[in-house]
């Protein structure tokens, strides 16, 4: 990968662990996904002005990334209902990249240099060892980590299907654009199927933080979007997900959360997968 991709990307999972923080500060889930999505079609419908319609063949593409970004979000809450937050976001995040790189191989024909094989699997290794940061899983967990590797398929695929899209566009801006706003406003509406009169009062207190948390959401994947052209799908996967360890840290300094010697080991190994990759 190219230097100008590596720092995009790396850029990009900064803004993840961002608007992830900004996720986890909201305590409501569904309110913080509502208007998380909000904020990224809030952001991005603007651009409409300018994009314009996408191709038709781009039509099936964009109802498939939609349908896998929402099933994703939906685990992703799931997973965080039924397990621990310090386990199930690395093993959701952890799992991705190894199976797009199998599906890239298998499916999209990639060849991936011996570097690069082994910087993915490197990284995928050290974010899915964040999960035993907070000791090794008990039984009861066991749910709560079967609905985060669900969840790591479902990036997987929207992965994928967007590295596809992206290219068959050639057009980073506008496929973002239409992908925002087409999803933005489906768990705001189950929100206000739900809350009904109360929503804007649980609203309120955190509208400011959840838009700014959906625009950089949306700044974050289109840069990612745009770093997919170069055709590096297993690679630029793995190293979006080093939002995890950007994560802990923003956890460290914003949440007093304990880094700990697992979360030091595995963002050392992390930035070892990473050089891997930059080779």
């Amino acid at each position: 990968m190219t230097a100008p991709v590596v720092a995009a990307v790396l850029v990009a999972a900064l803004l993840h662990a961002t608007w992830n923080a900004v996720a986890h500060s909201i305590s409501d889930r569904l309110l913080g996904f509502a208007l998380i999505g909000l904020g990224g079609m809030a952001g991005t419908a603007p651009l409409l002005l300018f994009v314009g319609l996408p191709p038709r063949e781009a039509w099936p593409v964009l109802a498939a990334s939609v349908a896998a970004h929402l099933l994703y979000l939906g685990l992703l809450m799931l997973s965080y209902r039924t397990g621990e937050f310090g386990q199930v976001y690395p093993l959701a995040r952890g799992t991705a990249p190894w199976v797009v790189a199998l599906i890239g191989v298998v499916f999209l024909g990639e060849r991936l240099p011996p570097s690069e094989l082994a910087g993915v699997l490197v990284v995928s290794a050290g974010l899915m060892t964040l999960v035993l940061a907070g000791g090794v899983p008990k039984r009861r967990h066991v749910p709560g980590l079967l609905a985060a590797f669900a969840t790591g398929l479902g990036i997987a695929s929207y992965t994928v299907i967007d590295a596809y899209g992206v290219r068959l566009t050639q057009n980073p801006v506008g496929y973002i654009t239409w992908i925002m706003v087409l999803q933005g406003p489906v768990f705001f509406l189950v929100a206000l199927a739900r809350r009904r009169g109360r929503l804007w009062g649980q609203i309120r207190p955190v509208l400011r933080m959840g838009l700014s948390g959906g625009a950089i959401s949306a700044a974050a994947y289109g840069l990612v979007l745009w770093a997919q052209l170069s055709g590096a799908v297993a690679g630029i996967a793995a190293l979006r997900e080093t939002s995890i360890v950007f994560a802990a840290v923003l956890g460290a300094l914003l949440f007093e959360e304990r880094f700990g010697a697992v979360r030091v080991t595995a963002s050392a190994v992390v930035v070892t997968g990473v050089l891997l990759l930059a080779v």
